[in-house]
């Protein structure tokens, strides 16, 4: 698992105070660079490995602004050529949101899926766990 800690800024609030729905896909994304690297070490999009091809992000509870939050980076599914990512947010010890990003190996000069392999693959199954629902109070 990935864990990356960053302190929101007073711009990433909205109208009602809180931290604007708006920036989790930005910072979901931010948070998969550790994954990126993996496949692109030094992030240079010419040789980029990976397409999108889903994502969904849950909003469990409002995040604020003057507290850190968590977030966890993980895979949920790995796949013969896809996989998913799932990734957390956390801020008080609360779980804040909850995403599903569906990512491909993806060859863009062929336009077609690549398998999963070796050594590549060994790096993700490192990082692969089931989700964990907290416990309800």
């Amino acid at each position: 698992m990935f864990v990356r800690t960053i302190e929101p800024a007073f711009y990433d609030t909205d109208a009602l105070g809180h931290i604007n729905n708006t920036r989790l896909p930005a910072w979901f994304e931010m948070a998969r660079n550790d994954l990126f690297r993996l496949f692109t070490p030094d992030l240079d999009p010419r040789k980029w490995r990976l397409i999108m091809a889903r994502m969904e992000i849950d909003y469990r509870a409002e995040l604020h602004y003057g507290s850190d939050i968590e977030l966890r980076t993980y895979l949920s599914r790995l796949g013969n050529s896809s996989f998913t990512v799932t990734q957390e947010a956390w801020q008080k010890g609360v779980l804040t949101n909850l995403g599903h990003t569906v990512l491909v190996h993806f060859d863009h000069g062929e336009k077609r899926a690549v398998p999963i392999e070796g050594e590549l693959r060994a790096a993700l199954e490192a990082h692969l766990r089931a989700v964990e629902e907290p416990a309800k109070a």
